[in-house]
């Protein structure tokens, strides 16, 4: 730990937002920078590296501290990788409660980029690196994909709306139909695409290990695959499952608050969406999901309680199959059991 504190001598906090970004710094001995704010272009990129060159410091020995906002970080943090530094990208929360901690009420930008940089001396992060060129290939399909189904579902509640009218004027309700076709071609378009790029890339074998499970169809395959890199972001289920969200977790202090234990809405939550309504194919064709959501329901539990632990399981089973490349077997008991330690809803 002394040793990789004593091999950065500038910690670099950014704070990114649409059309420019600030920068603040400071070196071990906690002595803060005057803020920089560039444009998020190339001429911006490469004044800030400018000025941190000038501040004496070699790449290697300079840590830069994003905030994963959306996706306006992801240019900045390329560009910088590239150049050689050495990149580290946080969760906003970590940033937002770091500004808490210190009971300051003001908010700039600046001072947004003071925190980080004040998180990047504190933390240390893991380093970032820019993923392979399948996730975003996928990923932009994913995000495109979820878009078109929303106008759908608008589209089929205006429809809806419209036949409650005595008189339904013809016009627009081809108009509303044409559309409906029009984005039900777009969405398996856009599935195609997805199928076709993972086919030919290096998560092709995870793909066809993930699918072989029943529950699991291409879509949330795809997402589990962006989501963790192939499975290598997560040191094991347990992980995965938090960073998810479905991991059921305490509310105690105490003699007094005894909460009992839910999910929450922390993690990825569009992973948990995937995930959770896949339990509704998984729970009737899986057998070991089946029996999980069956043992649940006949326990007692709510519906919605049975399929959370049924996605959970259905997550560590994923995990298994992706991250050792393994087919689904219904008879692998140790892939059924050993891989998939006893869940509690």
């Amino acid at each position: 730990m002394g040793e990789e504190r004593a091999a950065y001598q500038l910690y670099v906090g950014v704070d990114v937002a649409a059309e420019t970004f600030v920068a603040a710094w400071r070196t071990p001995c906690g002595k803060p920078s005057t803020p920089f704010t560039g444009e998020q272009t190339s001429a911006g990129f490469a004044a800030l590296r400018h000025r941190l060159q000038a501040a004496g410091r070699s790449s290697a020995a300079t840590l830069v501290v994003l905030e994963a906002t959306g996706n306006y970080w992801v240019a900045l943090a390329v560009a910088l990788h590239e150049a050689g530094d050495v990149v580290r990208v946080v969760n906003p929360r970590q940033a937002h409660h770091c500004a808490k901690a210190q009971l300051r009420r003001a908010k700039t930008d600046a001072l947004d980029a003071r925190d980080l940089a004040q998180l990047a001396a504190a933390l240390r992060p893991a380093p970032w690196t820019p993923p392979p060129a399948v996730d975003h290939e996928v990923r932009q399909r994913l995000v495109a994909r979820d878009g078109l189904l929303a106008m759908r579902t608008q589209a089929r509640n205006q429809r809806h709306a419209l036949l409650q009218w005595p008189v339904v004027v013809a016009g627009v309700r081809q108009h509303l139909d044409e559309l409906i076709a029009d984005l039900d071609r777009r969405v398996a378009a856009l599935e195609a695409e997805i199928a076709a790029v993972l086919r030919d890339s290096m998560w092709a074998e995870s793909l066809v290990c993930l699918t072989s499970a029943p529950g699991i169809g291409l879509v949330t395959a795809a997402w589990l695959l962006v989501r963790t890199l192939n499975f290598a972001l997560c040191a094991g289920p347990e992980a995965l499952t938090a960073s998810v969200g479905l991991a059921p977790v305490p509310h105690e202090s105490g003699r007094t608050i005894r909460g009992r234990r839910a999910i929450g809405h922390d993690g990825n939550g569009r992973l948990r969406t995937a995930l959770y309504m896949a339990t509704r194919s998984a729970a009737r064709y899986n057998p070991a999901i089946t029996a999980c959501y069956q043992r649940l329901r006949a326990a007692g539990k709510p519906p919605k309680v049975a399929r959370c632990a049924a996605a959970r399981k259905l997550l560590h089973l994923a995990w298994a199959l992706g991250s050792k490349s393994q087919r689904f077997d219904p008879d692998h008991k140790q892939q059924q059991h050993a891989a998939l330690p006893q869940l509690a809803a």
